[in-house]
């Protein structure tokens, strides 16, 4: 069978339950539901989001990085920061606020999803490319996803 999963992105532009495809092929990302509760508008939005960590968890269908998939990540932010210093000829050029967040949970999302053999289905299309050529996960822009679909 062949897995996929949604990025936060994916879930945030075309609100959750209008996204095709939650049969059992969908994995759901833990890490996607982390991102999604903290910016839950109010308590009844949270409160969704612990359900469905609940549901997918009792399904089998919760992707959850461990131990390894954290040391791959922190591997991977290494060399991506490796990258960045070598195109700056030596001088690390400060990322906008909150886009080493937002790489180190797309990391999280790509290694653990590699695990299962999960697509990532995703609107940062650019950043998981990047992700990709350190962990060989697969990706799928959300856009030609859902044209196939």
């Amino acid at each position: 069978m062949s897995y996929f999963t949604y990025d936060t992105s994916v879930i945030i532009s075309r609100k959750l339950a209008d996204l095709p495809g939650l049969p059992g092929s969908f994995l759901m990302s833990a890490v996607v539901l982390m991102e999604l509760t903290a910016s839950a508008r109010d308590d009844s939005e949270r409160k969704l989001y612990e359900r469905l960590f609940r549901q997918y968890q009792q399904d089998n269908s919760l992707i959850v990085p461990d131990d390894d998939d954290w040391l791959l990540a922190s591997r991977i932010l290494f060399w991506l920061t490796q990258g960045r210093r070598r195109t700056a000829r030596g001088k690390l050029k400060r990322m906008p606020t909150g886009a080493a967040q937002r790489m180190a949970l797309d990391v999280l999302i790509a290694v653990s999803a590699r695990r299962w053999k999960a697509t990532v289905v995703t609107e940062n299309y650019d950043d998981f490319k990047a992700i990709q050529r350190y962990c060989n996960t697969k990706v799928a822009k959300a856009s030609d996803f859902f044209r196939r679909r």
